[in-house]
């Protein structure tokens, strides 16, 4: 129930951090041992000030660093709208014991046709043809224009969690062949899916004609498309990146694209969000961009609402599902 409310007294009191689908906050407000609180201001001037009065709280894009969690000693659990963990301070939230949950089931679905749609999108050239028959070129320039077909190509998926999980069946279904690089995921797992396991991340970009990167952003992964490896790969490779940004140095990829190094990229995700009024990718014409919303079906949006507070109230009815928890 919302914060204030006289029904009743309430156990837990939950920080819903920017706004989540009605459906998630239904949850909070059917649960008679909760009450909630919408905080529209994620500064972190705003957060030191709420925060501290709440049990537990939701998070979508904004950044729980130290600075405003050392002021929360009542904190107990911190439930991540997505599967992305680089906004919260981790090693913080596993000194002072604070759980760290994701919605881990909710977004494969939408995130997986979005990488579809990218990549169709750039290998059929739908906006240039669009913009030719806008024109009234209707067939003068059709045949100069360069696409491609999906058949036999070869994808590798950078990351083979519950996303890419999803993908490697859309891109089964349209005959290409399929490579995945994660050092985690077992080899009889990903064969068992009708995928290839490559361990060499530098050999495995060089054959791929698309890369779809569903990696965390980690020391680890940071800058890892850099020029150095975007010159290893095929003249016809595209980028599909709906992961986090900073896994692309975007100078690079700009550069690369402009040297015709690779064909195409697809972003749902930069370095800096929102992106960058002078990025050199906005006036980049081999490059299509959306801004962050791969989840922002309608169904998406609703099963991650309510999964975010669904996952709240197991916590602390000691009901959460261990898939939920992020092993610290």
């Amino acid at each position: 129930m919302p914060l204030g409310a006289t029904k009743g007294d309430c156990m837990y009191k939950i920080a819903v951090i920017e706004e989540v689908h009605e459906d998630g906050i239904k949850l909070l407000e059917n649960n008679p041992n909760f009450e909630y609180k919408l905080i529209t201001d994620p500064s972190e001037k705003n957060l030191i000030k709420e925060l501290p009065n709440f049990d537990g709280c939701t998070l979508r894009v904004s950044n729980l660093g130290e600075p405003i969690l050392k002021h929360c000693k009542r904190l107990k659990v911190i439930s991540r709208h997505g599967v992305g963990i680089d906004n919260v301070d981790l090693k913080y939230i596993k000194n002072n014991n604070i759980t760290l949950l994701i919605t881990a089931t909710a977004n494969a679905v939408a995130v997986s046709e979005h990488v579809m749609t990218m990549l169709l999108t750039l290998s059929k050239e739908v906006k240039i043809y669009d913009k030719e028959v806008r024109v009234g070129n209707f067939k003068e320039n059709a045949k100069k224009i360069k696409t491609i077909e999906l058949l036999n190509k070869e994808i590798l998926i950078a990351g083979f969690g519950r996303i890419g999980q999803n993908l490697i069946k859309k891109c089964l279904a349209f005959d290409m062949k399929v490579s995945v690089y994660d050092p985690y995921v077992k080899k009889e797992t990903i064969e068992n899916l009708g995928g290839k396991k490559v361990d060499i991340f530098g050999d495995a970009i060089s054959k791929a004609d698309y890369l779809s990167i569903h990696m965390p952003l980690t020391e680890e992964t940071k800058n890892l498309i850099n020029y150095s490896n975007l010159k290893k790969m095929k003249k016809n490779a595209i980028i599909i990146n709906t992961a986090r940004g900073g896994i692309i140095n975007e100078d690079d990829l700009n550069r690369a694209l402009n040297e015709k190094i690779i064909f195409g990229a697809a972003l749902d995700v930069f370095q800096k969000e929102p992106i960058e009024k002078n990025n050199p990718l906005l006036k980049n014409e081999r490059v299509i961009l959306s801004p962050h919303s791969a989840t922002f079906t309608d169904e998406c949006t609703s099963r991650m609402g309510m999964q975010t507070t669904q996952n709240i109230i197991d916590f602390f009815e000691k009901k959460i599902e261990n898939k939920m928890v992020v092993k610290l």
